[in-house]
């Protein structure tokens, strides 16, 4: 068994593939429409057949509440390995993403969180 696709969950599916393209560097995927939404995917271009991320509708109203309590919380959707957090944080501060936490030691685990723009808390880990 495989994970081939996770799903995060947006706000605005435009707004998020601009996002996750061109601020976190994904790459589009899949973008096959549905109706009033899209089967809408992003890669690692380090992997872009690896793992896909669906841009995923938030149209059921208790998705919407689950996310906005996480969101809130402070607690992140996911998290996405980086080789250097801090290198990372600094190229995403000067793109403009605003950060709940900065790089910081967590065990054996260096991590940052940021809004996503798009109703998340996303976490960048490090693995020391």
């Amino acid at each position: 068994m495989k994970i081939k696709v996770t799903s995060v969950m947006v706000q605005d599916q435009s707004k998020a593939l601009k996002f996750y393209t061109e601020i976190l560097g994904f790459v589009k995927k899949k973008d096959i429409p549905l109706g009033e939404h899209k089967w809408l995917t992003v890669a690692s271009p380090e992997e872009p057949d690896g793992v896909e991320i669906l841009l995923e509708p938030m149209g059921f109203e208790p998705a919407k509440v689950f996310q906005k309590q996480l969101f809130e919380a402070g607690i992140p959707w996911t998290a996405f390995n980086v080789d250097d957090v801090d290198a990372e944080y600094e190229r995403l501060k000067k793109a403009g993403v605003t950060f709940s936490i900065a790089p910081t030691m967590m065990g054996v685990t260096k991590l940052a969180v940021f809004n996503d723009t798009c109703g998340n808390n996303i976490q960048i880990i490090q693995v020391m």
